[in-house]
């Protein structure tokens, strides 16, 4: 079998927490590969991504590794076997990687958690508002990638508003809410759109006024990922060098109690919708 040449997100947090717990029963990967009955380096290629795994050979390495945690076992058990295509691979090879990373993490996730300073969620943007972003990239991107981003921004929307409806928490501060991106009336209309996402069962939208003050991760934007295995979510990070990945079990750590200190500074639904309702009526 023929090694993958880019693996996806999916499969990278797959092979990395297949790699702490092999760590974690002091094993090396030639002697997990002995024990396994497989060549040394195909531990390495697993843990890396680059080749999948069936679930019985899964189950077998949980086993090697004494991994007592069954729920875990399960649930990587589940992300064995042969990667189904998602709605994103059609723009494979046509914007960034890891705007595709994205929308898997966002696919897979039982839950999501934003905070965002600077920015509005993506997953609740308009079209003109997200063109207005991608328009002041520099250097300037050729019309037909904006155009590809844009309706791939729109796409994403579905892990939220579509049948899954999986339950979102996005924590805004009010300067990206008077960030006027596109103009007044591109604006006006992104803001009422954030409103009607209020009215979705499964979405919370809390606003950090100014007379906040200073909070923790003033200024990041982060997305985290909660899997159906707390040991299996990922942070994801925008960055001026492209998208990171977190998913160590300290760093993810130290982001849930950072976003639950940003929570609590942040409005209760009703004042936060008030405010955006309010800044609208500015416009």
């Amino acid at each position: 079998m023929a090694p993958r040449q880019t693996p996806t997100i999916r499969q990278r947090r797959f092979g990395a927490e297949l790699r702490r717990l092999r760590e974690a029963a002091g094993l090396s990967a030639p002697a997990a590969a002995t024990l396994l009955g497989t060549d040394r380096t195909a531990i390495s290629n697993i843990e890396a991504g680059r080749f999948g795994i069936s679930e019985e050979r899964l189950r077998r390495l949980a086993s090697i590794y004494e991994c007592g945690d069954t729920t875990l076992v399960d649930v990587l058990a589940g992300m064995t076997g042969g990667r189904k295509a998602g709605w994103w691979d059609e723009y494979r090879g046509k914007i960034p990687p890891g705007f595709l990373d994205v929308s898997e993490l966002e696919n897979d996730a039982v839950r999501l958690r934003t905070v965002q300073t600077a920015h509005l969620p993506g997953l609740f943007q308009t079209e003109d508002h997200a063109r207005a972003i991608f328009d002041l990239l520099v250097p300037s991107l050729p019309r037909l990638e904006v155009e590809l981003r844009v309706a791939h921004r729109m796409a994403r929307q579905a892990a939220v508003t579509g049948g899954a409806s999986k339950p979102y928490v996005g924590i805004i501060h009010e300067a990206a809410l008077r960030m006027q991106l596109g103009g007044r009336t591109v604006a006006r209309g992104q803001l009422h759109k954030l409103l009607d996402a209020t009215e979705r069962a499964n979405v919370t939208l809390l606003v950090i006024p100014f007379s906040a003050g200073g909070f923790p991760m003033a200024g990041d934007s982060v997305l985290h990922a909660e899997a159906a295995h707390v040991q299996l979510d990922t942070i994801h990070m925008d960055s001026p060098a492209g998208a990171i990945f977190v998913d160590s079990p300290t760093q993810l750590g130290n982001f849930r109690r950072r976003m639950d200190l940003v929570e609590k500074v942040a409005l209760p639904e009703n004042g936060s919708a008030d405010l955006i309702r309010s800044i609208a009526r500015e416009l």
